[in-house]
């Protein structure tokens, strides 16, 4: 079994528009950043979106709970961008880009 079949690090960079709620989004942020604080991956917001890396598994996981728990406060419609990076040669991370 290769190394690639266990686990894969990646790098993403990923945005969460909640839509229909009005223009000011600075709770439903917060929301996100507890997320991500709670499943422990390094993560770091920017001006569009967010940087986050780990295990491909857990990274993907993360941004479900973000879309779930903004739908639990009533966000009606979430439009989700997701870019994510893979390395063979090296493990990548945030500081290095």
């Amino acid at each position: 079994m290769s190394r690639l079949t266990k686990k894969l690090h990646c790098v993403a960079d990923f945005c969460v528009i909640p839509i229909g709620v009005g223009p000011s989004l600075s709770k439903y942020i917060v929301e996100t950043q507890k997320i991500l604080n709670e499943a422990g991956l390094t993560h770091k917001l920017h001006a569009k979106g967010t940087n986050i890396e780990g295990d491909w598994s857990e990274v993907m996981e993360a941004i479900r709970k973000c879309n779930v728990r903004l739908h639990e406060l009533g966000v009606p419609r979430i439009n989700t961008t997701i870019h994510v990076g893979t390395r063979t040669d090296k493990e990548d991370s945030i500081e290095a880009m």
